[in-house]
């Protein structure tokens, strides 16, 4: 043991000192972590704090070498300050992370004699935290006077601002920038010398917090709360709210007290609140007349002052219940003069928050009366007894009935002719009738209980499954739903259904039941595509005279030209013209037969977005033939976009009746003005409802319609023309068009004055489906090789030009006369590099023939030609290439340039 230096002992090659005893109490005592290390890195002392956040004992880590104890502390900050105080001996400070304890920590690394060194440390973690605990409070109250709504602002000892919140620049109308660091009574010169600045200054005179209320100097009208105190240092901190809804607050709830305490006084039961010390609190007027005595000398008084112990003690066991926190339900007789009064007396707990017991409401009520009433009610015991026994019987007969009308019901249910189903206004199916059942072959177990739109005539129809699930939600939601559907049945069943939803209500209007019906509307809807058929028939019928006088106009010239190009002395220009002249008759004549023909083909409606503007002046060229020479026809068609989505064909049918109609109101002379705008307001409500529309109106200089026949021109049939001049289904054709269109159609007329039709089409904002691309004229001259062409063609004159033609472009050509005798030069001629054929022949169709071919000889490229097909209208080319009769040189030669290269 060393004397003064302190105790000495080996362990592991290191010396290990003790300090001396009253240093060692010191550095046991102190909160900060202590120990020495000798010159080899072997810990010689630690003091507790060290052993705390090691987590190691003293004898645990004496002689053991620092570096090896915590490896992961090499090459830090701390790591380098016990080098440098190693080796340059001289004291260090330093603020660092120690990777050893993994902690922050303030340390003073000092020499020692022994040639060691020892460390003094202290913990920074609980500091630095504080510190950040005290930034975000900082943080926190900064936020907390931004955002409340309350203004808050502080003065300086000499009333210069030294903060403002948001609050205060939003009342005051400043922003903090322009208040901070000027005076107070400067910035709020309206409280100078107001009772407001005599109370502030009297706070800082006095050094005490106060509050107190004033009518607002800066918004009248207004209640401002303020609480002012000093701050350290000098000067005020001020908060101030605007208290007026409060004090309005609690000026109704003092008129609010009164109204109660009127109507408590009003009735004849005695109401008062006890506390916790059995006192009265408050006493309505029955106590006045109860004790007779007024309700002051109750209030405040204990229930054995008020009733005497006599009365009261048989009532103390239930008022400890009830300050026990039970409601309590009993009665007691009170003497009342020469008479018993029997009282009924219920006392209601009043809890505070936290669940205790503050006190109780009592009412005390007389039911002497009662207890009279009660003997008379047993004495109709026996008779609402025999009442009920007849209920019973009336009950059990209504019920009988009701089941005679589920039946009847029932009956009605499944008798009915078209798909009936009961659904909850989440679409679950609860009933389904046996037409619906039987169409679809099904049982009620395989849908009742499941959405409805995945029953079976939604199946593997997404399409139709997500429509229904939508009509549900809006059945739901109150509305009417119809709409048509195409659905299956049992088997391969398909038929075109006229499905509507509409919902049950109560009288509330709350939706309780959805009622989905469903009718074949498949022959019906062949019906109306017949009627539409007939329809079109009569306008083309309409057609035809105008029609055969334009062609006997073509003809003519086309007539005239041929016998001048067989003059010799023909000069060359005059024979160029009159070819040009045959040319572009033959085009107007093709585009006269396509509008023809295009306007006649049947087929289902097909809607498609369309400029409405370029229709009516396509049709117009029609028109003027159907109408004759002595009838003026005018457009006045609005220069904006009027695009439709309709069928084309029945917009052109429409069209052409309410033209034929015209002439006719004019006996064939006048002025048909055929007119196009936008339009907001429709006369009569169309399906759709609401939105913009395009209005095309045909009006004539006509006799008028008289106004017994206004509200019938739009029935099938109806017509006031002569026997034979007529069917009567053109203009119900453009009321069945504007319905199914969603639109809606008007006329305005008078006898004498002529008539307008209006046809009104919903607008769109779609744009118009792009037609088919022009066939782009190739350059004429001799073909690139000497292809061999198989020509099918049924008409022998046709079949000899279009041959002779191919011949003269330098293909080698075979000609056929029909489909059969083709397929047989295929066989036996040999190979052929393009076939090219009529379509509409006897016996197999080009088209037909064209698929043949594709399946025995796949690479031989085929070229298709029609003046017009039914198969082709309705189906399409099927991807073959399709020359359209008549066709010009240049086309032909460029679509056999393009096929054969």
């Amino acid at each position: 043991m060393a004397q003064d230096g302190g105790e000495v002992s080996e362990m592991g090659g290191a010396d290990i000192r003790r300090p001396p005893v009253d240093a060692f109490d010191l550095l046991e005592a102190i909160s900060d972590g202590f120990y020495a290390l000798s010159s080899g890195w072997r810990f010689t002392y630690v003091n507790r704090h060290v052993e705390r956040i090691t987590g190691r004992s003293r004898d645990q880590l004496l002689g053991l070498n620092v570096w090896e104890l915590f490896p992961h502390a090499v090459g830090s900050d701390f790591w380098q300050a016990h080098q440098d105080v190693m080796r340059e001996r001289r004291p260090i400070e330093i603020r660092t992370r120690s990777m050893a304890v993994d902690r922050s920590v303030a340390a003073t690394l000092k020499p020692t004699a022994d040639g060691g060194i020892c460390i003094l440390f202290r913990d920074l973690e609980d500091e630095l935290l504080a510190k950040a605990r005290l930034d975000t409070t900082e943080a926190q109250l900064r936020l907390v006077l931004e955002s409340t709504n309350d203004g808050f602002f502080a003065v300086d000892a000499d009333w210069r601002f030294v903060l403002f919140n948001a609050a205060c620049e939003k009342f005051f109308g400043r922003p903090r920038e322009e208040v901070l660091g000027r005076q107070l009574w400067d910035v709020i010169s309206v409280a100078r010398g107001t009772e407001i600045q005599s109370k502030l200054e009297a706070v800082v005179a006095s050094g005490e917090p106060a509050e107190f209320d004033f009518p607002s100097v800066v918004a009248p009208g207004r209640t401002i709360e303020i609480h002012a105190a000093p701050m350290a240092g000098g000067g005020l901190a001020i908060l101030f709210s605007d208290v007026t809804a409060r004090k309005q607050a609690e000026e109704a709830l003092a008129a609010s007290e009164a109204r109660l305490r009127d109507i408590t006084d009003a009735m004849p039961v005695l109401i008062s609140y006890v506390d916790a010390e059995e006192r009265f609190r408050f006493a309505n007027a029955a106590y006045e007349g109860r004790f007779r005595r007024p309700r002051e000398q109750i209030i405040g008084r204990t229930l054995t002052e008020v009733f005497g112990e006599a009365l009261y003690k048989d009532r103390r066991p239930f008022v400890a219940r009830a300050l026990a926190g039970e409601h309590v339900t009993y009665e007691v007789e009170f003497p009342r003069g020469e008479e018993v009064l029997t009282t009924l007396v219920e006392h209601i707990p009043h809890r505070a928050p936290d669940g205790r017991v503050l006190g109780f409401y009592s009412l005390v009520q007389d039911v002497t009366g009662l207890k009279s009433a009660q003997a008379a009610l047993q004495a109709n015991e026996q008779a609402l007894r025999e009442l009920n026994e007849t209920l019973e019987r009336q009950v059990a007969a209504r019920t009988a009935e009701l089941a005679e009308s589920e039946r009847r019901f029932r009956g009605i249910f499944d008798s009915a002719l078209q798909f009936m189903a009961l659904l909850t206004p989440e679409g679950l199916v609860v009933e389904v009738n046996q037409t619906a059942l039987r169409w679809s072959q099904i049982r009620p177990a395989d849908i009742v209980g499941r959405p409805f739109w995945l029953a079976s005539p939604m199946r593997d129809n997404p399409e139709l499954q997500a429509a229904i699930e939508s009509g549900i939600r809006r059945a739901a939601a109150g509305q009417v739903v119809r709409e048509e559907h195409v659905m299956r049945g049992a088997g391969t069943v398909v038929a075109t259904v006229d499905f509507s939803l509409k919902p049950v209500t109560d009288e509330a209007g709350q939706v309780l039941w959805l009622v989905a019906e469903g009718r074949d509307i498949s022959e019906l809807k062949l019906a109306q595509e017949q009627l539409r058929q007939s329809q079109k028939m009569e306008a083309i019928g309409q057609l035809t005279g105008g029609i055969a006088h334009d062609f006997n106009n073509l003809l003519t010239i086309i007539r005239s030209s041929a016998d001048l190009l067989r003059r010799h002395d023909l000069e060359e220009t005059k024979r160029r013209r009159y070819v040009d002249a045959i040319s572009d008759t033959a085009d107007r004549a093709a585009e006269l037969t396509s509008q023809l023909l295009s306007f006649a083909r049947r087929q289902a409606l097909k809607p498609v977005v369309f400029d409405v503007a370029e229709r009516i002046r396509e049709i117009t060229r029609m028109i003027h033939s159907v109408v004759g020479s002595r009838i003026r026809v005018e457009t006045e068609l609005t220069d904006a976009a009027c695009y439709i989505e309709a069928d084309r064909s029945q917009f052109e049918t429409a069209l052409i009746n309410m033209a034929v109609n015209a002439r006719d109101a004019m006996d064939g002379e006048g002025r048909l003005t055929i007119g196009l705008r936008r339009a907001y307001h429709v006369p009569r409500a169309s399906r759709r409802g609401g939105g913009e529309f395009v209005a095309v109106s045909v009006a004539d200089t006509g006799h008028g319609i008289p106004g017994d026949q206004v509200e019938r021109i739009f029935e099938p049939f109806f017509t006031t023309k002569e026997v034979g001049k007529g069917t009567g289904l053109g203009l119900s054709q453009v009321y069945g068009f504007a319905k199914q269109s969603g639109g809606e159609v008007a006329v305005e007329s008078a006898p004498g004055e002529g008539a307008t039709f209006t046809l009104y089409l919903p607008l769109t904002d779609k744009q118009p489906d792009a037609g088919p691309a022009p066939a782009r004229a190739g350059a004429l001259g001799p073909a690139s090789r000497r292809a061999r062409i198989l020509v099918v063609e049924d008409n022998a004159s046709v079949g000899e030009f279009a041959r002779q033609l191919l011949h003269d472009f330098g293909y080698e050509t075979v000609w056929a006369s029909h489909a059969a005798e083709a397929l047989e030069r295929l066989e036996n001629d040999g190979a052929f590099d393009l076939v090219f054929s009529d379509v509409v022949m006897p016996g197999m169709s080009g088209v037909e023939l064209a698929a043949e071919l594709r399946k025995r000889w796949p690479t031989v490229p085929i070229v298709l030609t029609t003046g017009y097909s039914d198969t082709l209208a309705d189906q399409g080319a099927q991807g073959f290439e399709l020359l359209r009769k008549p066709y010009s040189v240049e086309a032909l030669s460029h679509i056999l340039r393009r096929v054969l290269h």
